[in-house]
């Protein structure tokens, strides 16, 4: 097996006053995802990478790309509902420097199986770039295309299950595809110990809580199951409680989290966003006091 394994984090992107990518913070941010140890890097859906024009989006990856400066990979999501356009995002993507590509099946029509195979060749010849899957609620792979993929076209290596229940998915994901995908969680990475324990090796989460991450993932590389439940329960799950209350919550709450760390000059979440209600404010303030006493450094 031989897919990516281990904390991926997801980029946030920095805005500016004007709503324009602060690339000083997000140069901040891969270093301070680094120092953590996760075994790769990603820029997707976290990232606000569609609400980016294509010239903005091929310059965050090469901006990424020569902060990391090849210690690890660096996971770029171009997923497009056509053919075509997908093949543009990949073979840009690969000419900027991405180590691999992330993917989910064409879902503004469901069109059949032979047609999502048809459509990831085509990607995997214009990129010649590993390809991990995404498993995701707008567009689900079952387990069964899951391992036909992996056997027609053999640049795709990993999935990234997201689709509910997680932990079941994972579970039956697993049993099918053997040794021909390397399986990870996704959706946050709540259910990270659940996920471990069915054979799931690694998750995606957001960059803002690489470090609380990692430590969870040693625990239970180790084999200590308890040490892992404990800084999840304390670190990670108020985290995912909140940001996953409505809407596009999470974006302001992890991108907070990066200002309260001095990663992230402003938490800005570019339009269209949700507006962050009272309630939810007082809210986010008072998690913020709650995770800065706790043991475990965020990122």
């Amino acid at each position: 097996m031989s897919g990516l394994t281990g904390i991926v984090p997801i980029l946030l992107t920095p805005f500016d006053s004007n709503f324009d990518v602060d690339f000083g913070s997000l140069r901040i941010e891969v270093d301070a995802t680094l120092k953590t140890g996760v075994s790769g890097i990603g820029i997707a859906i976290g990232s606000e990478i569609f609400k980016l024009t294509p010239k903005e989006r091929r310059e965050v990856l090469r901006a990424v790309v020569d902060q990391v400066d090849g210690r690890v990979p660096v996971v770029m999501n171009t997923s497009a509902p056509g053919t075509a356009p997908a093949v543009q995002l990949a073979a840009e993507a690969a000419e900027a420097g991405a180590s691999r590509l992330m993917i989910w099946p064409p879902d503004f029509f469901a069109t059949g199986p032979d047609s999502v195979i048809e459509h990831l060749s085509a990607v995997a010849e214009a990129a010649q770039l590993p390809i991990i899957l995404q498993d995701v609620p707008q567009s689900p792979i079952s387990p069964a295309l899951a391992l036909k993929i992996a056997e027609e076209v053999p640049l795709v290596d990993t999935i990234k299950v997201e689709t509910n229940p997680t932990v079941a998915q994972v579970s039956a994901m697993v049993k099918a595809v053997g040794d021909k995908l390397t399986v990870l969680g996704g959706a946050g990475g709540g259910t990270l110990i659940e996920e471990h324990r069915r054979g799931a090796r690694g998750t995606m989460p957001f960059a803002s809580q690489a470090g609380v991450f990692m430590a969870v993932w040693r625990a239970l590389e180790a084999g200590d199951e308890g040490e892992a439940a404990a800084i999840l329960e304390e670190c990670i799950l108020p985290v995912s409680r909140l940001g996953f209350q409505g809407a596009d919550m999470f974006y302001h709450v992890h991108k907070t989290l990066l200002c309260q760390a001095n990663v992230f000059r402003s938490p800005r979440v570019r339009p269209p966003t949700a507006k962050i209600d009272d309630v939810s404010q007082a809210e986010l303030e008072q998690l913020l006091q709650r995770l800065s006493t706790q043991r475990v450094s965020q990122i």
